[in-house]
Parts: C-alpha cells; sequence; structure tokens
C-alpha cells in the first residue's frame, strides 16, 4: 500500500522539479528577447527580472504579455515557442501547487 505522506512528498519534489526548469526556461526567453527584441526586454526589465532590485511591475508585465498570448504576433518564431514553451510550464506549474494545497489541506482534514 502507498502511503499518503510519501506520495504528498513525491508530488512537492515534481512541483519543484518543474518550477526549476519554469525558471531555466523563463532565462533563456530572457536571452533570446534581448537579442531579438531590445525594446520589449527594456520593458519588461530583462536585465535586472533575477535580481534583488528587480521591478515587480515590470515582471508582471512579462507574465501578462505571455499569460496573454500577445506573443503571437511577435515577428520571431524562436521567440513564439519560447513563449509558448514557458506558458506551458507555468500552468502545469500552477496547476501542481494547487493540487499541492488541496492535498495539503486534505490531508489536515484526513488526519
Amino acid at each position: 500500500m502507498i502511503s499518503t505522506f510519501a506520495l504528498f512528498w513525491a508530488l512537492c519534489i515534481v512541483c519543484v522539479i518543474n518550477m526549476a526548469r519554469y525558471y531555466s526556461s523563463l532565462r533563456v526567453l530572457l536571452t533570446i528577447l534581448r537579442d531579438c527584441d531590445p525594446l520589449l526586454y527594456q520593458y519588461v526589465d530583462g536585465g535586472g527580472f533575477f535580481t534583488s532590485h528587480g521591478q515587480p511591475s515590470k515582471q508582471i508585465r512579462l507574465v501578462r504579455y505571455i499569460y496573454a498570448q500577445r506573443y503571437l504576433e511577435h515577428h520571431d518564431e524562436a521567440f513564439m515557442r519560447r513563449c509558448e514553451r514557458v506558458r506551458g510550464q507555468f500552468m502545469l506549474t500552477s496547476a501542481l501547487c494547487g493540487l499541492i494545497l488541496v492535498s495539503l489541506l486534505s490531508m489536515m482534514i484526513w488526519y
């Protein structure tokens, strides 16, 4: 029989791995963006995106840009493919985090 706690921790590990993949893909996306569209790179604070002095309002712009699929109007195919990948990973990671929260709440009620 599978332990509930082991299953929960396995789900947490999968979520952390997907978060790392999302982080890595986002870094590659910003590198591609710096080369293909410098104005958009400045608009989303590409240089300071992963620093402690980054501007969260500009970082949210990139999330909204990708979530709303505004990248479909972009001229660079590599950038569009990378945005699609980042969007898919974001949706997957969000769903996994939601599943972890539901699992945690159900374990608190059950036990």
